[in-house]
């Protein structure tokens, strides 16, 4: 089973790596991009048969930092 975890900074927290990112492709002179925000895609295999709330668990005690980070849970 495998499961991909998508993390996003929550909005109002700044994000040096977007704003990198965004500079970078205005630069390269595309300039019809107004915002870029970064996060992470994080894929676990997993045992078939786990659970939701476990993987919840794993969201919420270590892949994602709750104070500044929302997370999106994709089983596949």
């Amino acid at each position: 089973m495998k499961a991909r975890i998508h993390v996003t900074l929550k909005e109002g927290v700044l994000d040096p790596q977007g704003k990198a990112i965004h500079h970078a492709l205005e630069g390269l002179g595309f300039a019809d991009v107004h915002d870029v925000r970064a996060g992470r895609l994080i894929e676990l295999t997993l045992a078939d048969g786990t659970s939701e709330a476990d993987i919840e668990a794993m969201c919420r005690k270590l892949l994602a930092n709750m104070v500044i980070e929302n997370y999106r849970i994709e089983l596949a």
